[in-house]
């Protein structure tokens, strides 16, 4: 009892679990919660320096003005509400999907559950999705689970992943910088947190001398098992050469780690020269001394690429390799959340199995498609351009995702005095920022850096017009601060 006479509570901050305090998740943290703020105070009349708040923190296409794909919204639409079937407004192969969605149904309707791992009809086509972006190599539907998002999936595999204590706990390697969701992860399961750090110098590369360092430092206090993988890069937005991939998957035979590979930005490739490789499609042409035996789970997403369709909350895992026994448990594991979101299932299927040449849809999907990741290279170059003109701003070429991680130099004092308010420097910057012209962006130190470097991540999915203006805003703000600081 507490002396007031009243009962303590069950659940407190003494009481919870210890691993979920220790969670963070920088693109959703105090940032993003002042800027609702401020955009309150906004509504409310309050006069601020800016009109309105732009969220360059999190890559949210729809909500900064990316316009949904029409055949997607169509056929999610027939499937949601089954009598505009009859409707002459929409196209027959839109039509054509949806009958065939529902009928896999229960009832025929998307309101009823699925198999745990997904719809059967949907893995079969994001297996054969997979064998044509592979060329050719076979994919196997019962190694395909429909997740939650690619998050739902990484932390399902992750939870497979971890076990033991002390020493025998283990390691997850993950880059730095990186997507918070693993080091969130990697605090809630309570495994061990291996970084490699990216090579900044050289476009954010992924070198496997690196890895090596890492993985030896490591072992002196956890049995590092994981390797994990961002590829296209997040926050970097790098693309890694094949040969990187060849080098990474040799590293993880010989030092026997299982690879998990985030692939969900595999349809944003914008640099000339650069292409996506898929993990998956690299292991099996190196042949089967490799493609036999090394473990391989990989995600992709709804969420990114030309689709933006966050809000769905879809995407697969694929796993390659897997001790059948594992597998069995990975099915049971993910059968107690009965199965992945249905209208989520349904947009991934259309993704995966888009208009083909001669339907009636094929030419405004391919139109619409084509001009979403067009006006992305745009952007990413732009914004590589503007950051590029500042003296103390330092961006690399946004090769691929949907954002740039510039390195800032900030000013001693600026860094004195950001201590002293107890913000880590580049947070003490984005807030500043934030309160001065009402741009969200993300510290670096929330993503993970060098110790004395400085970085912030931010979308490139603003329309262009006003990405224009929040890069210059953006840019002469930095001007003012350093020199406020100097």
């Amino acid at each position: 009892m507490a002396e007031n006479g009243l009962r303590d509570k069950v659940l407190s901050l003494d009481s919870m679990n210890p691993w979920v305090k220790r969670v963070e998740y920088a693109v959703r943290g105090p940032i993003l919660a002042r800027a609702v703020e401020l955009e309150e105070k906004l509504r409310q009349g309050v006069k601020k320096p800016f009109t309105e708040v732009i969220k360059a923190n999190i890559g949210d296409a729809h909500a900064m003005g990316q316009h949904p794909i029409t055949f997607l919204r169509q056929v999610s639409a027939l499937c949601l509400y089954p009598e505009l079937l009859s409707e002459p407004l929409f196209p027959d192969d839109a039509k054509q999907r949806a009958r065939r969605l529902l009928a896999a149904c229960g009832g025929q309707s998307i309101g009823a559950y699925t198999a745990s791992p997904g719809i059967e009809i949907i893995r079969q086509d994001v297996a054969r999705y997979i064998e044509r972006r592979d060329g050719g190599i076979p994919a196997n539907p019962d190694n395909i689970f429909l997740s939650t998002g690619a998050s739902d999936a990484v932390m399902t595999m992750l939870k497979l992943l971890v076990s033991g204590e002390g020493r025998s706990r283990t390691g997850v390697m993950i880059p730095i910088p990186q997507y918070p969701l693993y080091s969130a992860g990697i605090a809630e399961l309570n495994a061990v947190q291996i970084n490699y750090y990216l090579d900044e110098e050289h476009c954010w590369a992924l070198d496997v001398g690196e890895l090596r360092r890492a993985l030896c430092q490591a072992r002196n206090h956890c049995q590092p098992r994981v390797l994990c993988i961002i590829n296209p890069g997040n926050p970097t937005g790098q693309v890694q050469s094949r040969k990187c991939i060849e080098d990474v998957i040799k590293f993880a035979w010989e030092e026997q780690l299982f690879l998990m590979a985030d692939e969900v930005y595999q349809d944003n490739v914008y640099a000339e020269g650069s292409e996506f490789h898929s993990f998956k499609k690299v292991l099996f042409e190196l042949g089967p001394t490799y493609s036999s035996v090394v473990e391989l789970a990989s995600f992709h997403s709804i969420s990114k690429g030309f689709m933006g369709e966050c809000g769905f909350r879809s995407g697969y895992m694929e796993v390659v390799n897997l001790d059948p026994a594992v597998q069995q448990q990975l099915s049971k594991l993910v059968s107690v959340r009965l199965c992945p979101p249905v209208p989520g299932q349904v947009l991934l299927d259309v993704v995966m199995n888009p208009p083909k040449p001669g339907e009636p849809s094929y030419q405004s999907f391919i139109q619409e498609k084509q001009a979403v990741l067009s006006d992305l290279a745009h952007k990413a170059q732009l914004t590589q351009e503007i950051f590029s003109q500042v003296p103390g701003i330092r961006c690399n070429p946004v090769q691929g995702a949907m954002y740039s991680f510039p390195r800032i130099q900030i000013p001693a004092r600026a860094v004195q005095e950001a201590q002293a308010r107890g913000f880590a420097p580049d947070m003490f910057f984005c807030l500043q920022l934030l309160e001065e012209t009402g741009i969200c962006v993300v510290p670096g130190s929330g993503f993970g850096q060098r110790e004395g470097t400085y970085h912030f991540r931010m979308t490139i999915l603003p329309p262009a017009e006003k990405l224009q203006i929040l890069l210059k805003k953006l840019s002469q703000f930095y001007a003012k601060f350093t020199q406020e600081y100097s």
